[in-house]
């Protein structure tokens, strides 16, 4: 029988999952696997109010192991920028293979990159994109390095979730998201917009440098697709293959990388428009929902 679906809060964060790492059986690399929750909340916690914040600035954040993105509420996307603490010969990466090494070295990326732009006397909300697998540690470096910022709240969202928002992706059914980033690759099975399943390998476009590089991503992914289905007692992988995976991440710009899943992986895949940038997208429409909730007027809904 498929696990009783959760009912989603107004906010709903990203949840805190369990890990375990198991061989991944591509290239020798280690595979992370989430365990499915039954109900409920997997960290055991409440989920706080949204916070009220209509007239206050809003930032969106996607902190990439190579890239760093930001958008700010009416004005867009105003940084695409290495992630780098500085610039030249000395520069030093504070977030290597999906995590965060260096949570001072994040800061102070953040303040030099963004604290003049964004506007004076502001106490910013601010919602941050967040690996699937990296539970609640990457979340707290995550908050503790945005505080350079002074926000007023900081709201994580599974990366898989905003690439998902940014496609306008059906979210009723189950829905499966290959995220193929510089450093990481993650597969995440997505059901009523939560995650309901992932796997993710510490390969990615960064890695496409030798011979059968291409070939050894795309066995990763065929063989972390291969276990989901193998592990899944419903039929919600199988039924979220079928209708088609959605592809992001740089990777979904290598039209050799994605040649070769779709001849791996024996299905259909739908690359997100402009996939690169899918994820702060995805997180700005978030924000732009948080400015309008409800509860940022102090009334409630009918």
């Amino acid at each position: 029988m498929p696990s009783p679906r959760r009912t989603r809060t107004p906010d709903d964060r990203s949840a805190g999952p369990l890990l375990r790492t198991v061989p991944a059986g591509a290239g020798g690399r280690a595979m992370t696997v989430l365990r499915r929750f039954r109900s409920g909340s997997p960290t055991g916690h409440r989920h706080r109010p949204w916070p009220s914040c209509r007239h206050c600035c809003g930032l969106a954040l996607d902190l990439g192991s190579a890239r760093t993105r930001a958008w700010i509420a009416g004005r867009g996307m105003v940084l695409d920028v290495p992630t780098i603490t500085s610039p030249g010969a000395g520069a030093v990466y504070p977030i290597q293979r999906g995590a965060i090494v260096d949570v001072p070295g994040t800061a102070r990326m953040l303040d030099r990159l963004l604290s003049h732009r964004l506007p004076q006397l502001t106490r910013p909300l601010v919602v941050v994109t967040a690996p699937v697998l990296d539970g609640p540690a990457y979340r707290e470096r995550a908050r503790t390095a945005v505080e350079v910022l002074r926000p007023r709240a900081v709201l994580t969202v599974p990366t898989a979730r905003a690439i998902a928002l940014a496609a306008d992706a059906d979210l009723s059914l189950p829905l499966l998201v290959v995220d193929i980033g510089a450093h990481l690759t993650e597969v995440v099975l997505l059901l009523d917009g939560l995650v309901f399943d992932a796997r993710r390998t510490a390969l990615g476009t960064a890695d496409l440098t030798g011979a059968g590089a291409t070939a050894e991503i795309s066995e990763a992914i065929g063989t972390m697709i291969t276990s989901m289905l193998r592990q899944d007692r419903t039929s919600l992988t199988a039924e979220a293959l079928a209708r088609g995976a959605l592809l992001a991440g740089g990777g979904a710009l290598r039209p050799d990388l994605t040649h070769r899943l779709i001849g791996g992986t024996h299905a259909p895949l739908r690359a997100v428009p402009a996939p690169h940038t899918a994820a702060i997208r995805g997180a700005a429409k978030i924000l732009r929902a948080a400015h309008a909730h409800p509860s940022a007027s102090g009334t409630s809904p009918p």
